[in-house]
């Protein structure tokens, strides 16, 4: 069941809060390396003269490596504080990919090694920014729309990453756009780590545990189904590459990958325009299911135009899904492991984009680009299914001393919906603010 929410004068009354149009713009800026890095990799090496199999490899090791970085990155960040983890992290970072646009593709193992060095090192901006919004922000109905707004900026950096990916590589070389992405990565990442609220956030106490995050079986139910959204994801990355190539206009490749991030951006914003109620772990089945569906469409392969339409028809569902799964994440994350939570969605996502990259390649030769987007729409299937298998695990109610933060009910409709567990909107689990 949703409400209307005051969406759009909501959506500004929180970029309006102190810190938090900075702490937003910085952190997407900060997360382009990453965001564009299949894009702006992909384009390298085959402009070098590289097949889809070895772009694909250094994809999928970029991604690996992402994967075993943010989760550690992550806790590091919840023991140590944000500046002293994530600046040094997008330095080392960026230095990596700069090692691999310099020394290019002629030596393999040099490759693989710059790529795996910026791929672990990638800060964990994405789940800084998640454990900010509580401290920022107050209120528990803010914090819901912050996740929607977050999700719906992420669609904007990946409508425009693409195309300025593309606009790079056109106006000097794919090595270019792989040096200027990461520049001004850092300079993301700078911006985030000097604000007052990053510099001041700390984590809630937690129990010693060396599964940290890991130990709560609905966070596991979630990120099984959100690496199936991930390979999804990176199979398309490739296939449109292909497709592009087909067709004999590599530039289709920026349009088609905009036009999903476009996709997801109307639907971000018709998600955040809601208030909604009942059980988040609900709602988000039947999210996965419809994002599931719309990529079938994909298999048709039509003209360039009519393609760029489906690929925004198969964006529609991403970011609510995304914020809905923030949400999930946050009720589920055990007491003082909120970055390195989310950080473990970040590495699930970029593991199953890496291995969707990886199996793309060879059955995009193998037989065809309709068998790379096949690739992606039985992702989207599966994704679905774990959902369905793991509905207990999710159903179980998150520990209630595990450092909720109650909401501060804004006026009387509010303080009714507080009231009444039939209309309340989901509890939100986060972090406090230690200053």
């Amino acid at each position: 069941m949703a409400t209307e929410a005051p969406a759009h004068g909501g959506y500004l009354d929180i970029l309006r809060a102190p810190h938090a149009a900075r702490l937003l713009t910085g952190t997407l800026v900060g997360r382009l390396p990453n965001g564009t890095g299949p894009v702006a990799m992909t384009l390298f090496v085959r402009d070098q003269g590289g097949s889809y199999t070895l772009a694909g490899g250094l994809i999928a090791a970029y991604g690996v490596a992402n994967a075993v970085g943010q989760p550690l990155l992550g806790r590091a960040v919840d023991l140590k504080g944000q500046p002293r983890v994530q600046l040094p992290a997008a330095v080392l970072s960026a230095l990596g990919m700069a090692l691999f646009a310099l020394t290019g593709i002629g030596h393999l193992p040099l490759a693989y090694a710059a790529v795996v060095l910026a791929g672990f090192f990638t800060p964990p901006l994405e789940g800084g920014l998640r454990a900010l919004w509580p401290s920022v922000l107050g209120r528990e109905d803010r914090v819901h729309r912050a996740y929607a707004l977050d999700a719906v900026a992420q669609e904007v950096m990946f409508t425009v990453g693409p195309l300025l990916v593309t606009l790079l590589v056109a106006l000097r070389s794919p090595a270019a756009a792989l040096l200027v992405i990461n520049v001004l990565g850092v300079l993301g990442a700078l911006a985030v780590v000097l604000s007052e609220p990053s510099r001041a956030w700390r984590s809630a106490p937690r129990e010693a545990h060396w599964l940290g995050a890991l130990r709560s079986p609905g966070l596991l139910a979630l990120l099984g189904s959100f690496f199936f959204v991930g390979l999804a994801l990176g199979s398309i990355t490739v296939s449109a590459v292909a497709y592009a190539d087909e067709r004999g206009t590599p530039g289709v490749y920026g349009w088609l990958m905009a036009a999903l991030g476009l996709g997801a951006l109307a639907g971000g914003v018709l998600y955040g325009a809601r208030q909604w109620s009942g059980a988040p772990e609900r709602r988000l089945r039947g999210l996965v299911l419809l994002l599931a569906v719309c990529y079938l469409p994909l298999l048709l392969t039509p003209g360039p135009a009519a393609m760029t339409g489906l690929s925004v028809l198969s964006g529609v569902f991403l970011a609510p899904a995304l914020a809905c799964a923030f949400v999930v994440v946050d009720r589920h994350a055990p007491r003082g492991t909120v970055t390195e939570a989310f950080s473990w969605l970040v590495t699930t996502f970029g593991v199953g984009a890496a291995l969707g990259s990886a199996v793309a390649g060879p059955a995009v030769e193998l037989a065809g680009t309709v068998t790379g987007f096949a690739v992606a729409a039985a992702g989207g299937l599966v994704a679905f299914l774990v959902l369905l298998a793991t509905g207990r695990a999710l159903r179980v109610t998150p520990d209630p001393g595990a450092g909720t933060v109650p909401a501060a009910p804004a006026g009387p409709g509010d303080a009714a919906r507080h009231a009444d567990p039939g209309g309340a909107p989901e509890a939100v689990h986060t972090e406090k603010n230690a200053r």
